[in-house]
């Protein structure tokens, strides 16, 4: 996880430029770079690195030696990074993972470049031959990457959304080529599937998404709430760890209101059957609302259920980073929508529905949950990875067919649940719990957390400032929660 920025043509001050690169400094708090670009008049690029992969030469920007007019800011990993080394036999300059991108580029373009990843990455390869900037993200947005053009011809790319707002006289011209690496649907091919083989698959499949997001030299720890999905990757993980030789034990993290939380009993129960290291941390209304603003101004978003989920996530993290030493997070998010495990997946009108709902779902996740895991995370220091979104994984889940994936017996996510069902792997009614929204899973008895901060929001909003809402904004707020968000994000967006 890292921070990168870059400005083409805008003549503002340097001074400038790098006060606004400054904006993402807590994405890469290791080490910091920014430059200006030979012969592009009027550009600057910075990188804040978080070190996970490589060493020295893993700083950024990167230009080797090969392709001095190429230019890369990279925020990923590229899991598959050798196997294309040797593949395409590139002898590399560096022993960072993200080098592989310069190579493909040169030899392939942009767009086959990207689509030869396997990793989570958001990268910008500034081309003086091509005189032209091209901007690549993976399929999901699990590294976010924003771009903004203004009329005067302004390019700003950046991590997050706070660019920074330039009206400047424009004296470098450039093109910009823009791709999002998709993930490979195929058509549904009417061949015999044998459940077993398929179940097995999966298995298989899943366990390679968590091995390789175990790569890099910091420590990995897990959240874990105690629903399938945490559950399911905390036990991996654990499990992939002892076979790699990790001496030192998983740690898990959950958080709840109080210990009698759902999410805090089940969690806990887990925790016992991988024999991981496990945190429990609590939280009150009023540090839930304290952290309210810190959150909004992270996530860049007025979005109700986002802030909701987040604040006690942005609280979790936040702990992770004061008192551990884990720096890579695991997390369950990905699965709900690959897998179909939101409650209105059981009202699907018929199988191609729920599927068309989950492409649709997966193609903006990257505002709502990866949004929230991301900001969380990068808000502290903290490096996200989230197997369920997986290249491969999801590839193969999604191709299967709809039937076999929709919910069965009001179970939603059945087929995930039954592919692992015999192995031991999580408990048996950790398998089979019911869906509950994070919000409700940290709450206390009788209220939940979203229903106490909605109580106590309301009576932070008058009936006249509310009726006023609609003068001022022109997507109206419906609530006075909603308007207290909204408040809260225009002072500074």
């Amino acid at each position: 996880m890292c921070g990168i920025w870059a400005l083409f043509g805008c003549d503002c001050s340097d001074l400038v430029k790098c006060k606004e690169a400054l904006k993402v400094a807590h994405r890469g708090p290791d080490s910091f770079q920014i430059n200006n670009l030979e012969g592009l008049k009027n550009s600057m690029v910075a990188f804040h690195r978080l070190h996970v992969v490589g060493g020295i030469g893993g700083m950024q920007p990167m230009i080797l030696k090969k392709y001095p007019h190429l230019t890369l800011l990279c925020n990923g990993e590229i899991y598959n990074y050798k196997t294309l080394q040797n593949e395409f036999d590139y002898l590399f300059q560096t022993d960072c993972d993200c080098e592989v991108i310069l190579h493909l580029y040169n030899e392939f373009g942009g767009e086959k470049a990207s689509q030869l990843l396997d990793g989570v990455f958001a990268f910008i390869v500034i081309d003086t031959k091509q005189n032209c900037v091209m901007l690549s993200r993976d399929s999901y947005g699990v590294r976010p990457l924003y771009y903004v053009t203004t009329k005067s011809g302004v390019l700003g790319a950046c991590s997050e959304r706070d660019i920074g707002d330039h009206h400047s006289h424009v004296t470098f011209s450039t093109s910009a080529r823009i791709y999002t690496s998709r993930t490979r649907i195929s058509l549904w091919l009417n061949i015999p599937y044998v459940e077993e083989t398929v179940k097995r698959n999966i298995r298989y499949l899943f366990s390679r998404a968590v091995d390789k997001r175990l790569m890099g030299s910091r420590r990995v720890g897990c959240l874990l709430s105690g629903g399938l999905d945490s559950s399911v990757v905390a036990a991996l993980t654990a499990q992939k760890l002892k076979e790699h030789g990790v001496a030192e034990p998983l740690q898990t993290f959950t958080i709840g209101m109080n210990s009698d939380s759902t999410d805090a009993i089940a969690a806990r129960k887990v925790a016992r059957h991988i024999g991981s290291e496990h945190h429990e941390i609590a939280f009150t209304l009023e540090e839930g609302i304290k952290a309210v603003e810190s959150v909004i101004l992270s996530l860049e978003t007025y979005d109700v259920l986002v802030i909701q989920s987040s604040v006690p996530m942005y609280i979790l993290c936040q702990y992770i980073s004061r008192n551990t030493d884990n720096i890579l997070i695991m997390t369950g998010e990905g699965a709900d929508e690959v897998a179909q495990g939101y409650f209105h997946f059981l009202e699907q009108p018929t199988p191609e529905d729920g599927h068309k709902e989950s492409m649709r779902q997966l193609q903006q996740i990257y505002m709502y949950d990866v949004l929230r895991i991301d900001r969380c995370t990068a808000a502290h220091g903290l490096e996200i990875r989230a197997p369920f979104l997986d290249h491969a994984f999801t590839s193969y889940y999604l191709n299967l067919p709809a039937d076999m994936r929709a919910p069965k017996n009001g179970i939603e996510k059945y087929f995930l649940r039954a592919a692992f069902a015999g192995s031991n792997l999580i408990p048996n009614t950790t398998l089979w719990r019911k869906k509950e929204g994070f919000s409700i899973g940290v709450s206390e008895e009788g209220t939940s957390w979203f229903e106490q901060l909605q109580q106590h929001l309301e009576g932070l909003i008058t009936n006249d400032e509310f009726a006023r809402a609609s003068q001022s904004y022109t997507h109206n707020p419906r609530t006075k929660e909603e308007l207290f968000y909204r408040q809260i994000f225009e002072k500074k967006f």
